[in-house]
């Protein structure tokens, strides 16, 4: 078995896959990647069809022009922040009907703050507030806010009892970290949605001081496939529940691909890859259907100074864990003169001590630092500074943890 793995009827999601099949052959410059695929017989055949990337979807999209049949028709943008920015596609309601099946954080008592940014064609801020109308709860758009609002809108929250407050984890940290260092008490909340990005574990840190009843509650998905799986306060933070119309499949190397079975769907996902690799799993909240674990970017190894050594994702926890530290960002700039150089950018606490930096940068040192690495023979290579706030996207406000820059 190649393993597709869909909850959708099988003659439904073939009929979809067909559809799909013909809206890509009708592409002039993408007909040849698909002329071979002579019969879908079963869902499994879908083996033979390539996979499909940003740029073969783009070309796509720019070909196809979707349009829905009914209401608007909604054009989203992801990317930017690392990579070339993606165009999706939505009908009014993004699809979230499906959602609101199967993912239930809010209700029609719920103060909701939407804290995802509107605009600039980024489409988390209306996606959450078409499940909120769905929801029937009473919401709040905020949108993005600026360090210097923190204290006033915490205010407005412990005023207004919000009982939910929705945003990337990389917003939420410190406008928490921020509550728990005033002692802003926020009783009332009792959930805290998510969406763009992993968990922060940091969040794990915050949320009790600030907000002891509140619980995490998490969708996962890309502005082309739209939302693939939904996560609980039962479930891991990595780990997701694909709805029905989500077809899975886990390919070479642990690679994820996606294929919509959404029905009029006006993306033509068809064994689209996002970046990520996955693993199907058990999950711990007890679910009897298979969950997808999703395990990040296959690009966590970077290779440094010609020493493939530096594992992104442990380097960034180990430092998020130390004391005086609230978030952290790395840095790689290639220069083909001075050679390569890692910049770790630490946001601090309130109460962090003034050697911050030289304490995280012995740390680093001493737990990444031996003889076969680029900083015991460089250790010039490696500098910590101390900042306001991390690079971030401007448009969407998500932090990368990784930026690499080229310098000549």
């Amino acid at each position: 078995m190649s393993g597709f793995h869909g909850a959708t009827p099988i003659a439904a999601a073939l009929n979809t896959v067909r559809e799909t099949l013909a809206r890509l052959r009708s592409v002039a410059e993408l007909a040849d990647r698909y002329a071979d695929i002579v019969a879908l017989d079963s869902l499994e055949d879908l083996i033979h069809a390539p996979v499909m990337r940003k740029d073969d979807m783009n070309v796509a999209l720019e070909c196809l022009k979707p349009k829905a049949s009914q209401g608007a028709t909604w054009t989203f943008q992801s990317g930017g922040t690392t990579g070339a920015p993606k165009l999706g596609y939505a009908p009014t309601g993004l699809y979230m009907a499906e959602v609101y099946d199967y993912w239930k954080p809010l209700g029609p008592d719920d103060v909701f703050v939407n804290g995802w940014g509107a605009g600039k064609l980024w489409g988390a801020h209306y996606l959450m507030g078409a499940y909120a109308d769905l929801a029937g709860c009473t919401g709040i758009g905020l949108g993005s806010i600026t360090r210097d609002e923190y204290d006033y809108w915490l205010e407005f929250f412990a005023d207004r009892r919000i009982t939910s407050i929705g945003g990337t984890p990389s917003v939420l940290r410190p406008i928490f970290g921020r509550a728990r260092e005033l002692g802003v008490k926020l009783p009332d909340l009792r959930s805290v949605l998510w969406l763009g990005e992993a968990w922060n574990p940091g969040l794990d840190e915050d949320l009790p001081a600030v907000a002891p009843d509140a619980r995490r509650w998490g969708l996962y998905g890309s502005t082309e496939t739209w939302v693939v799986g939904t996560n609980t306060p039962r479930c891991a933070a990595d780990t997701w529940h694909p709805l029905p119309s989500q077809l899975v499949h886990i390919g070479p190397d642990r690679m994820l691909d996606f294929t919509s079975l959404k029905p009029n769907g006006l993306n033509p996902v068809l064994r689209y890859q996002t970046g990520d690799a996955g693993e199907w799993v058990t999950c711990p909240c007890g679910g009897s259907d298979r969950a997808l674990r999703v395990l990040g970017r296959l690009d966590g190894e970077v290779k440094f100074r010609g020493v493939l050594f530096l594992n992104v994702d442990l380097l960034v926890r180990e430092v998020t864990g130390r004391p005086g530290v609230s978030q952290v960002q790395l840095v790689i700039t290639e220069d083909t003169i001075a050679g390569s150089t890692l910049e770790v950018l630490v946001v601090p606490t309130r109460d962090a001590a003034t050697d911050l930096t030289e304490r995280v940068r012995a740390h680093l040192l001493a737990t990444f630092g031996g003889p076969n690495t680029a900083f015991h023979r460089n250790p010039e290579a490696l500098v910590v500074r101390r900042v306001e706030e991390l690079i971030h996207n401007e448009r969407t406000g998500k932090v990368a943890t990784l930026i690499q820059r080229h310098r000549t």
